[in-house]
């Protein structure tokens, strides 16, 4: 089914994480023989706020209700509280496995757009924003299901 692969690939990108030395997942990776899932490269190994994996946990705990992935949102906003904190904001990072950290003093915009308002979700009563009266976009705004339009109201052909 559709859940089960999602949850094991979220399960799988959840390993990435606890096998970094920041505990935060590098931009890419890939398999290469021996090598387990990490970014080999510099170019790969950068963190910056990303919120795909903190959006699939929001979205796993609401409709499992799993505690895992409470637990691995719950870890993912330490690891970032810890690494990426600075004096005036929140900054990516050069190298997930490298201790100590080097920021690359940027603060994307999805972070606190995107990733810590999934991160807020996760943690919040079902009755925060429930899944059933509201859609989120690609940029998690929260848009309202819409029932009940009357046939016709909406133009669904290309101009």
């Amino acid at each position: 089914t559709r859940l089960h692969n999602d949850r094991s690939l979220i399960h799988f990108a959840s390993l990435f994480l606890h096998v970094s030395a920041t505990k935060l997942g590098p931009e890419s990776f890939y398999f290469s023989g021996s090598v387990e899932a990490r970014g080999t490269m510099a170019k790969q190994r950068y963190y910056i706020h990303r919120p795909e994996v903190i959006e699939a946990y929001f979205y796993l705990w609401r409709v499992t209700k799993d505690q895992k992935y409470r637990d691995w949102g719950w870890e993912a906003a330490q690891a970032i509280e810890k690494y990426c904190r600075v004096d005036n904001g929140y900054s990516g990072i050069r190298d997930v496995d490298a201790l100590p950290v080097t920021h690359d003093d940027v603060q994307q915009s999805f972070l606190l757009a995107e990733t810590f308002k999934y991160l807020y979700l996760l943690f919040s009563d079902d009755s925060t924003v429930p899944l059933d009266k509201w859609v989120f976009n690609t940029e998690a705004h929260p848009l309202p299901v819409m029932d009940g339009i009357p046939k016709g109201r909406i133009k669904t052909e290309l101009i």
